[in-house]
C-alpha cells in the first residue's frame, strides 16, 4: 500500500507541474523550469541534455523560449541556428516557427519576411506538414487540426504584417489579398484595408472595411476586431487627401519566384478567383527594386 501510495504521489506531482519521468538533463532542466522557477538554472540543464543528446529537439525548443523570457532572445536565435541540425527532419518546421517568434521578439524584420517566404516556397513545392495534407496544432491547451490551405493563410497573413513593419503597403497589400482570396477572415481585413489607407485608397479601403462592420466575413464576431474595423472605417471616411498627392512609398520587394508560386496556389485553392491582381500587373515597372 506504502509503494502504491508514494507512486500515485509521484504521478500527481509529474501531472501538477508537467515535469517528465526520469533523471536525465532534461528532466531536470524542467524541473528547474517549472517546479524550482530556476530558469537560469534550467538553461544550463537544457544545454547539458542537447550536449548529451537528450531529447534535443525539445531541450533546444524548451530553452528558446526560457531564454526569450529572459531577454536573451539574440542567444536563443543563435543556439536555434546551431544545433537544429541535430533534430530530425520532422522537428525542422517548428522550429522555423520557434524562429519567427524570436525574430518578431527582437525586431528582426527582414529575417521574419526571409523566412516566411521559405515556408511559403515549402508548400510550393509540396514539403510542407512532412507532406502531408494537415497537421495537429494547439491553442491554449487544445489540439486541433490545420490544413495547409489554412497554413498558407495564415503565412501569408504573417508576411503581410512583417511588411507592414517595414512601411511597404504595396507588398502587404499583395499578400493580404492572396490571403484572402484563400481563407478569409476579419482580421486580416482590417489590415488590408489599412494598407489601402496607407497608400491614399480610401475608397477601397472603405469597401474593405464594411464587410468587417457588416460581419460579413470569418472572425467578424470579435469584439475587438469589429471596433478596429469601426475606428479604421471613421478614419478613412474623413480623410481626404489633395488631389493628386499621394504618399512616397516603398517598391513591391517580391521576387519573381515568389509571385509565380502564389499564382499557382490560387491556381488550385482559388481557381474562381485567380485572375491576376492589378497590382501584379505593375511588378514589371518596378524590377529594378525587387529583392531575391
Amino acid at each position: 500500500m506504502e509503494v502504491n501510495s508514494r507512486k500515485k504521489e509521484d504521478d500527481e506531482f509529474h501531472i501538477i507541474h508537467k515535469v517528465p519521468y526520469g533523471d536525465g538533463p532534461y528532466v531536470k532542466a524542467k524541473h528547474a523550469q517549472l517546479v524550482e522557477r530556476d530558469q537560469e538554472g534550467a538553461i544550463v540543464w537544457f544545454w547539458k541534455a542537447i550536449n548529451a543528446g537528450d531529447r534535443v529537439e525539445s531541450a533546444l525548443k524548451d530553452m528558446a523560449v526560457v531564454m526569450k523570457q529572459l531577454d536573451r532572445t539574440e542567444e536563443a536565435i543563435e543556439a536555434v541556428k546551431s544545433f537544429r541540425g541535430l533534430c530530425p527532419k520532422t522537428a525542422q518546421e517548428s522550429l522555423d516557427n520557434v524562429l519567427l517568434d524570436l525574430f518578431k521578439k527582437c525586431g528582426k524584420v527582414d529575417e521574419q519576411i526571409g523566412l516566411l517566404k521559405q515556408k511559403l516556397r515549402m508548400i510550393y513545392r509540396g514539403e510542407a506538414f512532412n507532406g502531408r495534407p494537415t497537421k495537429t496544432a494547439r491553442s491554449h491547451g487544445k489540439k486541433f487540426q490545420v490544413s495547409v490551405k489554412q497554413e498558407t493563410s495564415r503565412i501569408l497573413g504573417n508576411l503581410g504584417w512583417a511588411y507592414m513593419q517595414k512601411s511597404n503597403f504595396m507588398a502587404a497589400e499583395v499578400v493580404y489579398k492572396k490571403a484572402q482570396m484563400i481563407d478569409p477572415d476579419a482580421n486580416k481585413a482590417c489590415n488590408l484595408g489599412l494598407c489601402l489607407m496607407k497608400q491614399a485608397r480610401y475608397d477601397e479601403a472603405r469597401s474593405v472595411l464594411r464587410n468587417v462592420v457588416n460581419r460579413e466575413l470569418p472572425g467578424a464576431e470579435d469584439i475587438r476586431t469589429i471596433n478596429r474595423a469601426r475606428e479604421l472605417l471613421t478614419e478613412a471616411e474623413m480623410w481626404r487627401p489633395p488631389a493628386g498627392l499621394l504618399p512616397d512609398l516603398p517598391g513591391l520587394d517580391l521576387d519573381d519566384d515568389f509571385v509565380n508560386g502564389l499564382e499557382k496556389l490560387m491556381n488550385v485553392w482559388a481557381p474562381n478567383r485567380s485572375k491576376r491582381l492589378p497590382i501584379f500587373e505593375q511588378i514589371e515597372n518596378f524590377r529594378d527594386q525587387l529583392a531575391c
